[in-house]
């Protein structure tokens, strides 16, 4: 059973998502107000966070962004009837990990906060992840490679981050595609091979053979060793 909150000023909105997460066994608090939710994130602890963008006293960006600036890195699914793509790199910037366009399938909006759960209980307790010579602070969102500092831009962390949860394994470009771009994301060869081309290069070291490997016709792996 997981802790979630869900912030929604529609009451009948409000009632679809808490009782479908009740159905999946979840402990549901509902909150009409962004305001009186970011008080209450700061003083509890909760799994995962529904967030509507539009809201009383301060609207969904405003408090993913806060929250995110106290290093609260609750899991937040945005929810939102704002569904063009424009909206949900918004809601994603802003600090959402997720974006969910109303109106939903019950079915989806479950699924999605089961990933984002998942994903939180593969947080590694100390914030760092680490893969042979890399290693990776989640909190401060720094990287350092052979024990030197790397400078990454916000989707090369992520796709550093990714592939580094997934380290030894190879993981298929779609997979990646949806987990860092989003699935509101047209796939694009030359997209990925542009990031992995330029994060490669930033993580190389001289003597080193790169620690991203391409597995043709299959992916990407992060190697360990």
């Amino acid at each position: 059973m997981a802790r979630i909150l869900v912030v929604e000023d529609d009451p009948e909105t409000a009632d679809i998502i808490a009782t479908t997460l009740r159905d999946q066994g979840h402990e549901v608090t509902w909150l009409d107000d962004g305001r009186a939710a970011l008080d209450r994130l700061e003083a509890e602890r909760f799994d995962v966070v529904t967030l509507d963008r539009m809201l009383p006293g301060l609207d969904g960006l405003g408090l993913a962004a806060r929250l995110r600036a106290r290093r609260n890195q609750t899991p937040v699914l945005m929810v939102s009837a704002l569904g063009d793509v424009d909206e949900r790199v918004a809601g994603l910037r802003a600090g959402g990990d997720d974006y969910l366009a109303k109106p939903f399938a019950v079915s989806e909006l479950a699924m999605r906060v089961e990933v984002l759960l998942r994903r939180n209980r593969d947080y590694p307790e100390d914030g760092f992840l680490r893969a042979g010579q890399v290693e990776i602070d989640l909190v401060h969102r720094k990287v350092w490679v052979s024990g030197e500092p790397v400078q990454l831009l916000q989707t090369e962390f992520r796709l550093l981050e990714f592939l580094a949860r997934h380290a030894g394994r190879t993981v298929a470009r779609q997979l990646i595609f949806e987990q860092v771009w989003g699935r509101f994301f047209e796939a694009s060869d030359n997209l990925i091979n542009v990031h992995i081309a330029k994060l490669r290069k930033k993580l190389e070291r001289p003597g080193q053979t790169s620690p991203i490997q391409t597995i043709k016709g299959e992916g990407y792996r992060l190697e360990v060793e």
